[in-house]
């Protein structure tokens, strides 16, 4: 990847300067050639593909469509991604549907193969949609080579807005940033939680997240992410406790939620 992101200092002061500087970083980079190759190679012929089979064995179009979903780390499990995107999500039963990572479910729905209906790669403006991902999620990547932190903080950025347009169900947004790890790990860090609240009943989990995000912001509906004022305080605190290590402190706002955990963990 020779695109190499401008990151001086770590914590929320290098989150502020990341912010300042996103359009002219994000202009450098799209200008890789590389990366035009590959957008361009997509955009060609995303459109002659019919069936998950064609997808899975395109390495080239393969790549693009894991990296738009943040899951290029599959690229070689190219059976099992087979498996998601063939099931589609109509059924209960289907693969992504019983994945904790509901990043696989958004994946296999974008895609659309799975229904009798034709899949969504043959819709007007689809490769526009997949290859505005893909490099979001490329360039958020570059920045994670440099500083993992920056890269969760720009995910939570992008990923949050997401979810407030989808206009789900207060239940349902919250479920889906439990079961999207990026996501997850930031609200954990800036609550101050422990990793292994992750063992607990789902119901728990649900429970201790949105008293964490009442004590944080006075309120625990999800909603409240569509003010940009609440994302950035949340990328503050995440931020300023990853540097310190995320060590839990009764001076600090996530220490009351991380107290609520002390019986059950």
């Amino acid at each position: 990847m020779s695109f190499q992101p401008i990151l001086p200092l770590d914590g929320y002061a290098g989150w502020r300067f990341l912010s300042s500087s996103l359009q002219g970083q994000t202009e450098r980079f799209s200008r890789n050639p590389v990366q035009q190759r590959d957008m361009e190679y997509f955009r060609e012929n995303i459109g002659k593909i019919t069936r998950a089979d064609d997808l899975v064995s395109d390495y080239r179009l393969l790549r693009v469509a894991l990296g738009a979903y943040g899951l290029q780390d599959d690229l070689r499990n190219r059976a099992f991604i087979g498996k998601v995107l063939a099931d589609g999500v109509t059924d209960d039963t289907a693969l992504s549907n019983r994945l904790a990572d509901k990043r696989y479910r958004e994946f296999s729905e974008a895609f659309g193969f799975g229904s009798d209906l034709a899949p969504r790669t043959q819709s007007a403006g689809f490769a526009d949609k997949i290859l505005g991902r893909f490099e979001r999620q490329e360039f958020e990547r570059a920045v994670g080579t440099r500083n993992e932190d920056m890269r969760l903080a720009l995910n939570t950025q992008r990923e949050l807005a997401d979810i407030a347009a989808r206009g789900q169900a207060d239940t349902t947004a919250w479920l889906t940033i439990l079961g999207n790890p990026p996501l997850r790990k930031v609200f954990e860090t800036a609550f101050g939680l422990p990793e292994s609240v992750g063992s607990l009943d789902l119901d728990r989990q649900l429970e201790i997240f949105r008293t964490g995000a009442d004590r944080a912001f006075g309120s625990s509906e999800f909603m409240q992410f569509t003010d940009p004022d609440k994302v950035e305080t949340l990328i503050r605190d995440f931020t300023i406790r990853a540097q310190i290590g995320n060590g839990p402190s009764p001076f600090t706002p996530g220490a009351t939620a991380l107290i609520l955990l002390q019986p059950l963990v």
